[in-house]
């Protein structure tokens, strides 16, 4: 798919059916994502099995989560869940908890489709990895700003540096 053409991808809530697809694209997403950033023998203990019996817990969450799929052809190409902030000293209320979409669709509009759909424009918060300059750009575009914290989140048995964004 080509960078500059914007897709029209069908946005709608994930449902339990959608566990077995959603671990393939999670499992190709971190690829994507964190090769640079996590050596291979930590990619080596992921697959798109464990992500799919990971995604059977996510998908049972309650009504203050939004979680979306994006669909291309019928055949998920993204995801994002956001819901109540997880850290102590939350700078808002609502967290996104996460949002990816495979390469081949960066740079269509998809992200920012699931994006309006799970947050709108909601003050929220959410953690990045420091060295995704991507994402960083997306943000950025989006309204969000660094606050000054930061963390190292375990990650596949490794860790990966993150900071975080508020909006």
């Amino acid at each position: 798919m080509s960078t500059n053409v914007v897709a029209h991808a069908a946005i709608r809530p994930i449902r339990d059916s959608d566990a077995e697809a959603l671990g393939r694209v999670h499992a190709t997403c971190w690829h994507e994502t964190y090769d640079h950033l996590i050596s291979a023998a930590a990619f080596e203990h992921l697959s798109p099995r464990r992500m799919a019996e990971l995604w059977n817990h996510l998908a049972e969450r309650g009504e203050e989560y939004s979680q979306y799929a994006a669909l291309v052809d019928g055949e998920i190409v993204g995801f994002a869940g956001a819901g109540p902030a997880r850290d102590e000293d939350a700078p808002r209320e609502r967290e996104l908890y996460f949002i990816y979409v495979l390469d081949a669709y960066h740079g269509t509009g998809i992200g920012k489709q699931l994006f309006d759909a799970t947050l709108g424009d909601e003050p929220a918060y959410l953690w990045v990895a420091e060295d995704n300059p991507r994402a960083h750009r997306f943000w950025a575009r989006n309204g969000f700003v660094v606050d000054g914290a930061e963390q190292d989140q375990p990650f596949l048995g490794e860790e990966i540096h993150e900071v975080r964004l508020v909006r």
